[in-house]
């Protein structure tokens, strides 16, 4: 129980919802929004019912944990922790009917945020009839607003923003913020607050810009928050959605790895029947993973074919031959592309443009390798119709493949990619995270050395080059991102840093002196990261004396190099790339 501020006790009540099951049959098609707001069919499978729980609702089992886009870059991520949390969700957009959400017949919704303010002409709306379903409901920042103005609170501009790292005051005896600190550190991102609780909530936390920045009903199951909980800065809110899932909405925790691993081994072999498929393995964590997937459903119907494009750190190509190869038992093709690459990319210093011309010739490449795939197969006149891409939520997210979401930047997966690519494309990690996908591969077999790897981007050095890329730039970012891993890794500093971009800034000449002389060379930008999935980043405090080591080292031992700089930028409002 806790006290609202009249001090008229309220009981916090939690209604088991039952056990809860996969709304579709298995096998069931459904849609998804994809690429340019794209629908794209997906199988799915159920995840197993809790025997320990039975179901007693008499209308029949509840589905999935409905996560309602309002134009999120975070809505990914909410999905994400809520199968953290072992419950399926999904993600809607919030432009479906609530007649069509509720017919899917959700455990539980959860509202994300958003980058409009509610009181604005166009901007997104719910209608006030999901709050009457008897279905939990948790908004979220622009989502929590969105609920209290629906239900007759305030929500106005403050003249005040919180951003970032931010201390919060909770009440004792909340329902969210059970067992958790009354102070903790959250993540806040707005310039809206709430300024009046609707009637019958309870406020439930307050910061010292916003009093109203959390509220409850539990008799009515509705429960808002104006931070994020989802983004790991926020210290204990994977524990106020594991309170709102568990212990509010009754949810049982079903969802499981070995599950999505089970789901998509059936689908990719329904889908690709006794054909032949090829995979692009670019050697990082994403595409390691998807082939060995797919190697899992269909075995030796799988080719990977590694495409040497010139822009590799020192050593990808050898890791990839010998410690992936070998170690996977799964047959690899290396094709050197190195010429076909620079040739297109001669000229040209625009990030987009160098992204989309990277995603067109890797699929160029992979048209042109497939003779030898079937020379390798044997399948004579055969044609291979399918090739395995390791694309992930956050590159679908950024490219714009929500509804409503901001399109950050053309990851070459998926905006990169021609019109007329002659591929049905298999994605088995299209809906996940790239911890979730460690933690499958590793499930998988593969070699840790792959998957405890720094994420390297697809596109590779020539997303690292600000300016023109040519092989001599190449050559002094490779020998700047090769000493810097070496002393990272000798310094036991893997463990700490999610990933360290090292950028080359070659169209900028620094004023340097080196050998009593004075020199114009480029600087390089260390960009050290802890993340866990990409959608938010914050640079690492690396030691000085580390630092220090790599910056003399560099100055002295790559050419043209005169300067070294550290990025101490988070992301928001940085992204982790420089382009």
């Amino acid at each position: 129980m806790y006290r609202q501020r009249n001090d008229k006790p309220v009981t916090c009540t939690r209604r088991p919802a039952g056990g809860r099951r996969f709304p579709f049959r298995p096998g069931a098609v459904v849609a998804r929004w994809g690429v340019r707001g794209r629908r794209y069919p997906v199988r799915v499978t159920p995840p197993p019912t809790s025997a320990a729980v039975p179901d007693t609702r008499e209308d029949g089992p509840a589905g999935p944990v409905l996560v309602v886009d309002f134009g999120a870059q975070y809505a990914q991520l909410i999905a994400r922790r809520v199968r953290e949390a072992s419950v399926y969700s999904e993600i809607v957009p919030h432009s479906m009917p609530v007649a069509e959400m509720l017919a899917m017949r959700p455990a539980a919704i959860i509202l994300s945020g958003g980058p409009s303010s509610v009181y604005a002409d166009g901007a997104p709306v719910i209608d006030p009839a999901v709050f009457d379903a008897d279905v939990p409901v948790l908004g979220i920042c622009y989502g929590f607003q969105a609920m209290a103005q629906a239900l007759g609170g305030t929500v106005g501009r403050t003249g005040t923003r919180e951003y970032g790292h931010t201390p919060a005051r909770v009440e004792a005896g909340s329902c969210l913020f059970d067992g958790t600190p009354d102070d903790q550190v959250v993540w806040m991102s707005h310039g809206d607050a709430v300024q009046a609780a609707p009637e019958g909530f309870t406020v439930t936390a307050s910061t010292s810009q916003t009093p109203v920045a959390a509220f409850e009903n539990p008799g009515r199951r509705l429960y808002g928050l104006q931070w994020h909980p989802e983004v790991l800065h926020s210290e204990h809110g994977q524990a106020a959605l594991v309170n709102f899932l568990h212990k509010e909405a009754g949810l049982p925790a079903t969802w499981t790895p070995d599950n999505i691993i089970d789901e998509q081994v059936a689908r990719i072999r329904e889908q690709v029947g006794d054909a032949h498929v090829i995979c692009g393995l670019s050697g990082g964590v994403d595409s390691s993973v998807a082939a060995a997937l797919v190697h899992r459903a269909i075995g030796d119907q799988l080719t990977c074919i590694f495409v040497d494009h010139g822009l590799l750190r020192a050593g990808e190509r050898e890791q990839v031959e010998h410690d992936y190869a070998e170690g996977m038992g799964i047959r690899v093709i290396t094709v050197d592309e190195t010429e076909r690459f620079l040739s297109a990319l001669a000229g040209v210093t625009e990030p987009e443009a160098k992204r989309k011309i990277i995603g067109r010739e890797f699929i160029r490449s992979f048209e042109a390798a497939q003779r030898r795939v079937i020379e390798a197969v044997g399948a004579e006149g055969g044609e291979i119709r399918f090739l395995v891409q390791g694309t992930l939520y956050p590159d679908v997210v950024e490219s714009g493949g929500g509804e409503g979401a901001a399109n950050i930047k053309s990851h070459h997966n998926v905006g990169g990619l021609p019109e007329d690519l002659d591929f049905e494309l298999i994605e088995p990690l299209r809906e996940l995270f790239k911890d979730e996908v460690r933690a499958i591969g590793r499930e998988l077999g593969v070699p840790e050395k792959i998957v405890a790897r720094q994420p390297f981007p697809g596109p590779g050095l020539g997303i690292r080059i600000v300016g023109e890329v040519t092989r001599e730039n190449l050559e002094t970012l490779r020998a700047a991102d090769a000493i810097v891993r070496e002393e990272l890794t000798a310094a036991g500093q893997d463990e700490h840093i999610w990933q360290c971009p090292v950028v080359l800034l070659s169209g900028v000449r620094s004023v340097g002196v080196q050998g009593d002389g004075r020199t114009y060379g480029h600087p390089i930008v260390l960009r050290p990261v802890s993340s866990e999935d990409a959608m938010t980043a914050d640079w690492s405090r690396l030691p000085y004396d580390l630092l220090a080591k790599i910056s003399n080292r560099i100055t002295n031992e790559v050419k043209d190099v005169n300067r070294v700089v550290l990025d101490v930028t988070s992301k928001p409002p940085g992204t982790i790339e420089w382009e």
